[in-house]
């Protein structure tokens, strides 16, 4: 029996903690960027599971 999903939900947490060591912080521009390259490529692996199925 198929599932059919009518609506996928995406969370992300973004902090400001500093690793590594670091002291300087990224732009708020590279902040953005990471966050939208990260939700691309989880939307991309949903849609990847979903078409295998």
């Amino acid at each position: 029996m198929p599932i059919i999903i009518d609506e996928v939900v995406i969370t992300v947490e973004v902090t400001n903690q500093v690793s590594g060591g670091s002291n300087t912080q990224p732009s708020a521009t590279e902040d953005k960027q990471a966050i939208v390259n990260e939700c691309v490529e989880r939307v991309l692996e949903i849609l990847k599971q979903k078409n295998e199925r």
